[in-house]
């Protein structure tokens, strides 16, 4: 997969992305709203079992439950991983009311050694519409992203690169 100014490039498709409202950035920082430039890797497949339905997807898929969150306090043991703790600090909630998180590819951004502060919960999800800018990960249409979740595997790269202006945002 190689994000471009045109979307994202992936299986001979191009496919129209949303990134962060920062546009990217090599400085990657906690809550900057900027999508990382780097090579990044896909580390796992997150899905909402309520709302898709497992036989759509890659039988390594692993549904959200409730209790499910993703540490971005950066003074945190479990900082940029899943955890079932509700430890009262930044924990985001993957079962969201939502449809954004119901289907999600964590990316390798600072993981699995996390470095406190420099950024954490970069996903590959659904948009909120088209263009409408994320707060640092890649997301897209519904159909768009299960596409590529049924495609990228464990381990499937994904190419950002500069060269778009700062704040740029994909079509």
């Amino acid at each position: 997969m190689v994000l471009t100014p045109m979307g994202l490039r992936f299986m001979g498709r191009h496919i129209p992305v949303a990134i962060g409202r920062a546009g990217l950035t090599t400085t990657k920082r906690e809550g900057d709203l900027a999508t990382p430039v780097g090579v990044h890797r896909v580390i796992g497949l997150l899905y909402r079992p309520d709302r898709i339905p497992a036989w759509r997807l890659p039988p390594w898929a692993r549904p959200i439950n409730l209790e499910d969150r993703w540490c971005d306090a950066p003074d945190h043991p479990d900082y940029n991983h899943l955890t079932r703790r509700d430890f009262g600090r930044s924990a985001e909630r993957l079962r969201r009311a939502d449809p954004l998180y119901d289907l999600i590819l964590p990316l390798d951004w600072n993981w699995p050694y996390a470095v406190p502060g420099q950024g954490s919960a970069i996903f590959i999800h659904q948009w909120r519409r088209p263009g409408y800018p994320t707060a640092g990960c890649v997301a897209m249409a519904r159909q768009d992203l299960i596409f590529v979740a049924r495609h990228a595997a464990p381990g499937t790269r994904l190419i950002v690169r500069t060269g778009g202006r700062q704040g740029q945002r994909c079509p």
